[in-house]
């Protein structure tokens, strides 16, 4: 048996939930660290680096809900853990305001649980949603999990920024500690008997963990895929943290006006979600790998225009040259997830949530890198040349990185395009 739409729907929701409580420590919390209590900003840049660092231990629990069995337990697990860590952080930051190193202490503690819950809970998910989707499926299932991700990114950031105001210490614990339980309870509901039939029993036989790990690695299409996830993750996330300030010193963006093209951008992503999930899985047009590469190529065109409206300066169309990097970025990533899905299942069996374990912590890792190497050039590039063209050079060496991306894609992933009402076969 394979998972029906119901049941994809359902695991989507713990991908919801996951987004909700991490956006509150991503966003809300490192709002609060730089303005309200006027810390550095490098610190919430050091905490949500370590969360991110946290993550290279998803082959572990990949391998644990290989080899164990019971996924469900392990997405739940992960869930409690990132629940407590999100109201630890929350504490932290109240904490901070009145002793530092106390703070300090607590905000640490609480964001490597935010990190190993993350881990276990999405690698795990995701390990569930590879091994028991239909291979025709696969590229909808990626659409819909990644989807109701973002819708709980947007919903929980507008909800609490409303329930947070006027702020209070009091206010915040409350408004984090609620939204941490309510999300923990929709995950124990979202999974509550999809796993029961869907999945083969645990490999009983299994060797020890650096073993099926050095097995996985020496698969070529593993081996080769964790390294393009590592590159296209580290274009995927150089933006993150440049884009808004380059808005604001090139075209004299306000705050309000930044946070608004972000927000235009990540309607370009759910965009180019869509698309993938309609075109390629509903109509059966084009192979995922060909996705990959044109989402690849199409980011990569979106960065070289973004850098090149920086000679004109306030009054150049910026808005719209965004919503494309978020299209092609979502389309992207969308595919991506498909393809990871499908060849999460290639080489030796029992090892899915090993292999998504292994592209997780390469994603994990080139997140917190990209970011902050984008974020560190442009600082080195602003001694020497203007804002404009300091920016501009790291968006276009992002650029080159897509492309190098794109031509990986095509190499190491197999697949012929799909006809319509056809299984994707691995790799499409």
């Amino acid at each position: 048996m394979t998972l029906g739409w119901v049941s994809i729907v359902r695991l989507g929701l713990v991908q919801m939930a996951l987004g909700a409580i991490v956006v509150l420590t991503t966003s809300t919390l490192n709002r609060l660290m730089v303005v309200e209590l006027a810390l550095p900003a490098v610190l919430p840049g050091f905490l949500v680096a370590l969360h991110y660092g946290i993550q290279i231990t998803r082959p572990s629990w990949g391998f644990r809900s290989d080899t164990a069995g019971n996924r469900t337990r392990w997405i739940l697990g992960g869930m409690a853990v990132l629940a407590l860590g999100g109201i630890g952080a929350a504490a932290g930051v109240v904490t901070l305001g009145h002793d530092f190193r106390a703070g300090l202490a607590l905000s640490v503690l609480s964001y490597a649980l935010i990190g190993l819950g993350v881990g276990c809970s999405g690698t795990s998910l995701l390990a569930l949603l590879a091994s028991a989707t239909a291979p025709r499926r696969r590229a909808a299932a990626a659409t819909i999990t990644w989807l109701m991700m973002i819708l709980g990114i947007a919903v929980t950031a507008g909800v609490v920024g409303g329930l947070i105001d006027p702020y209070t210490p009091a206010r915040l614990m409350q408004v984090v500690t609620g939204t941490a339980l309510v999300m923990l309870a929709l995950t124990a509901v979202a999974v509550r008997g999809v796993e029961r039939g869907v999945v083969a029993a645990p490999d009983p036989a299994a060797p020890p963990f650096l073993e099926a790990l050095a097995e996985v690695w020496q698969e070529r299409h593993a081996r080769h895929f964790t390294l393009f996830v590592f590159l296209s993750m580290v274009a995927y996330f150089m933006q993150e943290l440049i884009l808004e300030p380059y808005a604001g010193l090139v075209f004299g963006f306000t705050p309000g006006q930044s946070t608004q093209m972000a927000g235009a951008q990540n309607g370009g992503v759910f965009l180019g979600m869509v698309t993938v999930g309609v075109v390629a899985t509903g109509l059966g047009i084009g192979a995922l790998r060909t996705w990959v590469a044109a989402g690849c190529l199409g980011s990569a065109a979106a960065l070289v225009a973004i850098a090149g409206l920086g000679q004109t300066g306030p009054g150049a169309p910026i808005v719209p040259a965004a919503v494309a990097l978020g299209f092609f970025n979502g389309m992207f990533a969308v595919a991506a997830i498909g393809s990871m899905m499908a060849l999460a299942g290639e080489g030796r069996g029992k090892r899915e949530g090993t292999r998504m374990g292994l592209w997780g912590a390469a994603q994990a890792i080139a997140a917190g890198f990209g970011g902050l190497a984008g974020a560190a050039a442009v600082d080195v590039l602003r001694q020497v040349l203007p804002d404009a063209g300091a920016f501009g050079a790291v968006f276009a060496a992002e650029a080159g990185l897509f492309v190098t991306a794109a031509l990986m894609a095509l190499v190491i992933m197999e697949g012929r395009p799909a006809r319509r009402g056809a299984m994707l076969q691995p790799g499409e």
